[in-house]
Formats: structure tokens, sequence, C-alpha cells
């Protein structure tokens, strides 16, 4: 087994080395590396992030989509496919991290197309619920990184978008398990919603006959949660 002590070596640990990096491996494919308290943790760019090939097809949730005769998912499968979704989960962090947010929301939403897989397929609904768990933090990490991959091309407009999106989204979640009174005051709204403050600032004032335009628009629907986060919007690009 090789020492990896050189490798190590020539990457310390410290707060003014990044954590994470993008390096070409030896088969000439693009690796990302994240550096450990005790090691170095290397994943594919595209494709599992572990390199393997379940059946020939990129990953475990191709494969299940390719059954031709879809039976209720076996517990091993479950949990075959909840270790599967971690990798996809851990590399959609570090894409993040190393600053490339459209790969991480690739990621994110790969695992919540599987939610919907195992709500369709799992036979047991405690099985369907540890997976519908994962939803609204999913939800949240896809939003943030399709609003970054915005607005690394100064798309504001599309930022904008996309954190909307995410907050509907959320609001989905909690409604689809019957939980809509935690909404407001829920940690992933905060999330959302504090991004949304540090953008309208830096929206172009041209965009403020839209903004006035979907107020209207979300009062006449009786929206009154959007007309709110519109309202607010509108008062910050008045200072």
């Amino acid at each position: 087994m090789d020492d990896l002590s050189g490798l190590l070596s020539s990457w310390p640990l410290d707060p003014s080395t990044p954590r994470v990096r993008v390096v070409q491996g030896l088969d000439g494919r693009h690796k990302v590396q994240v550096r450990l308290d005790l090691g170095v943790l290397q994943m594919e760019m595209d494709g599992r992030p572990d390199g393997l090939r379940p059946g020939g097809r990129e990953s475990l949730l191709d494969l299940l989509r390719e059954d031709p005769a879809p039976e209720p998912l076996a517990p091993e499968r479950l949990e075959a496919l909840r270790q599967e979704a971690g990798l996809y989960q851990q590399r959609a962090t570090a894409l993040m991290m190393a600053g490339f947010p459209g790969l991480a929301a690739r990621d994110c939403r790969r695992n919540l197309d599987l939610i919907e897989v195992v709500r369709e397929r799992a036979a047991r609904p405690e099985d369907r619920a540890a997976f519908e768990q994962l939803r609204r933090g999913l939800v949240v990490t896809r939003t943030r990184a399709e609003a970054a991959a915005a607005l690394q091309v100064k798309d504001h407009r599309g930022a904008l978008a996309a954190l909307d999106a995410g907050l509907a989204a959320v609001r989905d979640a909690y409604t689809m398990i019957g939980q809509r009174n935690r909404f407001e005051a829920s940690p992933e709204v905060a999330i959302l919603r504090s991004m949304r403050d540090m953008l309208v600032p830096r929206l172009p004032s041209s965009q403020r006959a839209e903004l006035e335009e979907r107020l209207r628009a979300a009062i006449v629907s009786e929206n009154y949660e959007l007309a709110a986060i519109l309202r607010n919007e509108l008062r910050q690009m008045k200072e």
C-alpha cells in the first residue's frame, strides 16, 4: 500500500489552505478532493462519486429506473440507495465549496428525484418517511446552489427566481407531510429569506417595476406570503 504522507504534507491542513480542490486524475478525468483531518477524500466530478457503475449504469437510481418489472423496494435495496444518496450529497457540498454551484445543484436534483422514486415504490410508510425527511435540506442546498450559479454570471433575476422557487418547494414539502403551519418559522425559510435579503439591494433599479407587478399579481391571487416578501424587497430597494 502506498504511503500518503507526501500527499498530505504537500497539502497542509491550516486555515490559509483551501480544504477543497479540483485536480486532474491519472485517467484524465477531473476529481474533487476534500482535505480531512486524517487524510484526503477524492470523488469523481461526474457520474457516481465513487466511480462505481452498478449494473453498468451510472448509479443504482438509474438501474432502478430501467427495471422492467418494478417491485416494492426491499429494505436492503433502500439502504443501498440511502448510502448512494449520501455520496452525492457529500459531493454537492464539496462542489459548492470548490466554486462549482451548478454541479452541486445537479447532484441535489438527482437526490430529489430519488426521493420521488422511493415515495412511489417503497412498501412501508416508515421507509417513505425516512427519505422524505431529507427533502427540505436538499431543497435548500439546491436552491442556494442554483442562486449562486446565477450570480456567477451576474444573473440577479435568475438568482431571485431560484430563491422564489426554493421557498415554494419548502412550503410544498411541509404541506406534503401535514405540517404547513411550521413553514413560516422553519430554519429552511430563514436561510433562504436571508439570502433574499442580501440579494435584493443588488438588483438593478430597472427591476422595480417588475417587482411591483409581481406584488399586484400576488395580491390578486391572495398569495399573501409572497406579497409580504415582495413588499419587503421594494422597501429595501428604496433604502
